[in-house]
């Protein structure tokens, strides 16, 4: 039977498609993979199936279309997630080591770049997430086209030091590092907020109307540090510390920036400083009247401070005509505000009383002198308690004049008033002398020159003082 044939390839000098053409011989089958039509590229004629080899230089379909796990080997488990074509990296030549392409890959640059199956981050890089392309490009790898400060995991100082990105100015407040406490990665300037808990310098190294806002011009007069008074979780009400301050109180306390003085102070200016400290404000250490512009008694009433006392002199409230601030124990008596007798003081115990050679009287001191000058006294008779001669003894006040009649000392068994000295109820009682020592024609009526019977000067020889005609 000539056919079928019992074929024996030995001999055949064409090449396999010449017969496998599907006409002559069976060729290629559907899923055959998509090649050229040199069947011995791959096959022989000896071991058709599995081929002896597969020569990839005459597979004109894509890698994929043969290595998808079933027809030969597809990409391990292990394999980069990728959509590219194993062409893109690989040659049939030489499988690995590969020439990457990063197109098509569908996985994260951590899945492959984890330290393992490619280069992972450096142990100087920055600390972040695994999310390479946050910042970098397969195009560009380094310097990264931007850095995406979400996926930064560290703080900014462990970047931000001035050597692998740019730190703090020279310029900047003094702070520890923490830039997140007051700067965002989405707005760096200005910053969104200040965290002064991250703030090392004094308040005013910011605070000085340039950097930031500085004291207003209605601030109190002060060479003190804000935080002396002021906080910065809440800058009002401050917790005032009067170190520092270089006014003077009422430059603040004027009753609008701070208490200034009640309705029931004493009258004065408004120098507190004078009176009060700022350590113990009351009681007032001490009071310098020189500030004090109301009178002595607005204040020593007895109330707000110690009035009068019970053994003081009677007078008006008015202490400061007889008393000082700087001394009060130092009295310049003003008499006109005295309201009492001079004795009431004048005693001989709070003050200097009558001494022991004054005539002896009962009247008050006032009645003879003045508070202007004590002497010359303006003589007042009311009151003398002793007889005339107790004065009127030529020592103390005038005495008997030479040609005074002979008489006892008794001035007013004869003179009647104080006032005339002349006005006299002759009281012959009282005469020491003969009749005609006075009765003389001179200092009293003498004997009459033609009527008198004798020529005797010695009227008592025959006249009696009681009736001179008896």
């Amino acid at each position: 039977a000539w056919i079928p044939a019992n074929f024996s390839h030995a001999g055949i000098s064409g090449n396999c498609a010449s017969c496998h053409n599907g006409t002559q011989a069976a060729g290629k089958s559907a899923t055959h993979i998509t090649t050229t039509n040199a069947c011995e590229a791959c096959h022989t004629t000896s071991a058709w199936s599995p081929p002896r080899k597969v020569d990839h230089t005459q597979v004109t379909g894509t890698c994929s279309s043969c290595h998808n796990g079933s027809k030969a080997e597809g990409k391990p488990a292990t394999h980069i997630a990728t959509t590219a074509q194993c062409s893109d990296c690989h040659s049939t030549s030489a499988w690995t080591p590969a020439n990457f392409s990063h197109a098509g890959i569908s996985g994260s640059c951590s899945s492959c770049h984890n330290g393992t199956q490619a280069t992972g981050k450096s142990a100087t890089h920055i600390t972040t997430t695994n999310a390479c392309e946050a910042c970098h490009t397969t195009s560009v790898w380094s310097p990264p086209r931007k850095v995406d400060h979400t996926q930064v995991t560290g703080t900014c100082s462990s970047c931000h030091n001035g050597t692998q990105a740019t730190g703090k100015s020279a310029t900047h407040i003094t702070t520890t590092n923490a830039c997140e406490a007051c700067h965002t990665t989405s707005v760096w300037s200005p910053p969104r907020r200040v965290d002064h808990s991250q703030v090392s310098g004094t308040c005013s190294s910011c605070h000085n109307g340039t950097t930031a806002d500085g004291k207003p011009a209605t601030h109190i007069a002060t060479t003190a540090q804000c935080s002396d008074c002021h906080s910065t979780s809440a800058w009002t009400p401050a917790n005032f510390n009067h170190s520092g301050v270089s006014g003077n109180c009422a430059s603040c306390h004027n009753g609008t920036q701070a208490t200034g003085k009640t309705a029931t102070h004493i009258a004065s200016t408004s120098v507190c400083e004078a009176c009060h400290s700022t350590t113990v404000w009351s009681p007032a250490r001490r009071v310098d009247h020189a500030q004090v512009t109301g009178a002595c008694s607005s204040c020593h009433n007895g109330t707000t401070a110690p009035g009068k006392s019970a053994t003081h002199i009677a007078s008006t409230s008015q202490c400061d005509f007889c008393h000082v601030t700087t001394a009060w124990t130092s009295v310049r008596m003003d008499h006109s505000q005295v309201t009492g007798t001079c004795s009431s003081c004048h005693n001989g115990t709070a003050a200097t009383g009558k001494p022991g050679t004054h005539i002896a009287t009962t009247a008050q001191c006032s009645d003879c002198h003045s508070t202007n000058a004590w002497l010359p006294a303006t003589f007042s008779h009311s009151g003398i308690s002793s007889n005339c001669f107790s004065c009127h003894n030529g020592t103390t006040a005038s005495g008997k004049t030479p040609n005074h009649g002979g008489s006892t000392n008794v001035c007013e068994s004869c003179h009647r008033s104080t006032t005339s000295w002349a006005n006299v109820n002759m009281n012959h009682n009282a005469i020491a002398g003969r009749c005609d020592s006075c009765h003389n024609g001179i200092i009293a009526r003498g004997k009459p020159s033609r009527e008198h019977p004798t020529t005797s000067q010695d009227c008592g020889a025959c006249h009696r003082t009681r009736s001179w005609d008896n």
